[in-house]
């Protein structure tokens, strides 16, 4: 959905800042900083807040990962569900079914990771009561919030059974500003704050869940967490470290890519203009010569510090003259991005880089019938190719499109920034990062500046599945010069409006060089906002 509307300043804070999706969310983060609490504690409050008011974005029904640095270490958090004991991949292949469901079918759901991941998150590192954490969310959630103008026009292109499936949220949301209330979602809040995991996932909503799997979930599926510290991957390019969380995430792509784009630079084969058209050119190609393969080498149990090693090891297939054709031999993505930076009451610096979704924008378009809560339809990336190492079986964990990403120089925490975007997420992580870390922009810049993404002809997660390869859509407002200088190296290029909601939402947080935080809300979100103190 493309918006008119202009372009965000950096904002600039000394203490601390929240950016998000919604400035609703924003202000129930940086609340938990005015009540003396951490970025954490900040991090799940706006995480708690949106997954009320946006859930054609995320929820307490989706998945979740998070970096946080503090102390000089960086931690990785991977709170993606697992299927459900009931999963058979042979039932689906006798029914027909050469791929995953994509919605309205409950096999393409696994047991949500979102919950767990904030209990988790505020386990380790929260320092306020989880109902002081919460109260923002179920007040939103109660008393009711105004629909944002993405949700909004969401509602009436739906199928009659999806809007029927949905019509508690959008007989409410029919035009932005209408008032939504969601009675059941701040009963589950409510729930969590005061009896933690176990009043979500053998509560009422456990039970729900269940009941709607009709034998695909157990109760065990759901008694133990989804959540899981893991090692962050990491590479060295531009001078800086960055970090992702590994593989079953596709946060590979965005290093692997980096190291690419890095090696066209030490070698002066990197223009110094971002509006040059073989910047993106050049961009595009890292992106493919990294993500091609991905269908086949993504999965649970992938080695990413391998990948990220082999991708770098392609520099001879970034054709600095035209485009490659190097696609899979054989779906647009929702999803919301945070980020939180500040001082603690102790001095200490913390940042937070945190990802959660529904997968594809409501999710399956199903509902857990005792809250209301839209269930996400992440399992769809499972395969159903028989000895796939993604194939889909009990306890497996689907390949993931989220890719969360921190920044730091000598040990020393500099940026936080992601994005939504389903299967583009790398590619627009590759250009902030190149911008922010390269060519020295301001997160404004970064974040304001056009965009291309590789495209399949679906859905927003089939880019390396098409027979003939991704095509590239280029952002109304990016240079003038991209469309027929990638035309000329034999892209197939379409474009679209400014301001394109379809190039993903990112937001980044900067700590300066005299440790003001400096940060930008991606405008495409169109209430999303960047704000402290």
């Amino acid at each position: 959905m493309t918006y008119q509307h202009p372009p965000r300043s950096t904002v600039r804070a000394p203490q601390h800042l929240v950016a998000s999706a919604d400035q609703l969310a924003t202000t129930a983060g940086n609340e938990m900083f005015a009540r003396g609490g951490n970025a954490v504690d900040a991090a799940i409050a706006t995480n708690a807040a949106i997954a009320v008011t946006g859930p054609h974005l995320c929820g307490m029904g989706g998945d979740l990962f998070a970096l946080v640095h503090v102390d000089g270490e960086v931690s990785a958090l991977n709170a993606a569900g697992q299927a459900g004991s009931g999963a058979d991949a042979d039932a689906l292949r006798s029914q027909g079914f050469s791929e995953m469901p994509f919605k309205l079918d409950i096999r393409c759901v696994t047991v949500p990771g979102c919950v767990d991941g904030w209990a988790a998150l505020h386990e380790r590192f929260g320092s306020l009561p989880l109902e002081v954490i919460l109260a923002p969310a179920i007040q939103l959630a109660s008393a009711g919030f105004p629909a944002s103008p993405l949700l909004a026009g969401i509602g009436g292109r739906l199928d009659p059974t999806s809007r029927a499936n949905l019509a508690e949220l959008f007989d409410q949301a029919t035009s932005p500003g209408s008032l939504v209330r969601r009675p059941g979602v701040a009963l589950a809040l409510a729930d969590l704050a005061a009896g933690g995991r176990d009043t979500f996932y053998r509560g009422a909503f456990g039970d729900g869940l269940i009941q709607l799997g009709d034998g695909l979930f157990t109760e065990s599926d759901l008694e133990t967490s989804q959540a899981n510290w893991v090692t962050p991957l990491t590479t060295s390019v531009f001078g800086v470290d960055l970090h992702t969380v590994g593989p079953s995430t596709q946060g590979y792509l965005t290093l692997g890519s980096a190291h690419l784009v890095d090696q066209l630079r030490a070698a002066g084969k990197f223009p110094a203009d971002p509006d040059n058209d073989e910047w993106a050119h050049l961009l595009i190609e890292a992106s493919t010569a990294a993500g091609h393969d991905r269908p086949d080498r993504l999965h649970e149990h992938a080695d990413g510090a391998a990948l990220v090693e082999e991708i770098a090891g392609r520099i001879d297939q970034v054709d600095r003259e035209r485009a490659s054709n190097r696609w899979a031999p054989d779906r647009d993505g929702d999803t919301t991005y945070l980020c939180t930076a500040g001082r603690s009451a102790d001095g200490r610096m913390m940042g937070v880089s945190l990802i959660q979704s529904n997968a594809s924008g409501l999710g399956s378009h199903l509902v857990e019938p005792n809250t209301g809560i839209n269930l996400h339809n992440r399992g769809m990336g499972f395969n159903l190719h028989p000895g796939h190492p993604a194939e889909l079986g009990p306890g497996r964990c689907p390949p993931h499109t989220l890719s969360a990403a921190l920044a730091t120089r000598d040990g020393e925490l500099l940026s936080v920034f992601g994005t939504m975007g389903g299967d583009a997420q790398p590619q627009i992580l590759l250009q902030v990062a190149t911008r922010l870390f390269h060519h020295g922009q301001s997160p404004g810049m970064a974040i304001n500046a056009g965009r291309w993404a590789l495209k399949g002809p679906e859905t927003g997660f089939d880019t390396w599945t098409a027979a003939s390869g991704p095509s590239v859509s280029i952002e109304g407002h990016a240079a003038d010069s991209w469309i027929a200088g990638l035309r000329d190296r034999g892209h197939v290029v379409s474009s679209t409006g400014p301001w394109d909601s379809g190039f993903g939402h990112a937001h980044a947080i900067v700590v300066e060089a005299n440790g003001t935080l400096a940060g930008a809300a991606d405008p495409r979100t169109i209430v999303g906002s960047c704000a402290g103190r």
